[in-house]
């Protein structure tokens, strides 16, 4: 595998994510950053998710990722909850949502061939933000910003 079939692999595994998060959320490319034998690509939800959903967010995103079967690393449940995981191809995956209810994607690739690497092929849903600062999240949802939690399931 060279670094451009590595870069789409990890765009694949962003569409796949954003695909199970119902309901869908508007978002852009971060930057995308090349090492010597790695990529990593980055996206960044502009749909605030409010402190009450941040919780049904992460799970949305941790249910597809084991029914893919990544494995769960870490976790980190701070004012800044994290999840971080490998999937079985040995890339690593990360979302983390900041106190503003900003959600942060990134899919690190694991050490390929050398090759050129071409910028993400998706569509954001929103401006693309790719080449410039991400402001922070200024979409609102009727339920991922909403101030009340989701009603457990009994």
């Amino acid at each position: 595998m060279d670094m451009q079939e590595a870069a789409t692999r990890a765009d694949d595994i962003l569409d796949g994510t954003f695909a199970a998060i119902k309901p869908a959320v508007h978002w852009t490319h971060g930057r995308s950053t090349e090492g010597s034998c790695d990529v990593q690509r980055r996206r960044a939800v502009m749909t605030i998710i409010s402190k009450e959903r941040r919780g049904s967010f992460l799970g949305v995103i941790e249910r597809y990722w084991a029914s893919k079967g990544y494995k769960q690393l870490s976790v980190n449940t701070s004012e800044i909850p994290a999840m971080y995981y490998r999937t079985p191809d040995q890339f690593n995956v990360r979302v983390l949502i900041g106190s503003n209810g900003q959600a942060f994607f990134e899919v690190a690739t694991p050490c390929v061939d050398r090759s050129e690497v071409a910028p993400p092929k998706a569509e954001t849903v929103g401006p693309n933000y790719a080449d410039g600062k991400i402001p922070f999240p200024d979409v609102t949802s009727d339920f991922w910003s909403a101030k009340s939690p989701l009603p457990s399931r009994t």
